[in-house]
């Protein structure tokens, strides 16, 4: 059996874990924010090839096959 005194020091230290989670969730960077290496030389590729014209918006794309 568990002890009453037991029992209060266990939801003691479930409330702090629970602050600390909810700090590191706060303050938690979204992984699919950080770009590696290789995706900022494409996605620095892609930026130049639109300023370039070479590329066309999406919506400009769906507009084009649904005239088709």
């Amino acid at each position: 059996m568990v002890a009453k005194d037991d029992v209060a020091m266990i939801l003691k230290e479930l409330r702090e874990i629970r602050k600390e989670l909810e700090y590191i969730k706060s303050h938690m960077l979204d992984r699919d924010s950080i770009l590696t290496d290789e995706e900022v030389v494409f996605l620095k590729e892609a930026e130049k090839e639109f300023e370039e014209g070479k590329t066309i918006k999406l919506e400009d794309l769906k507009r084009e096959i649904s005239e088709l």
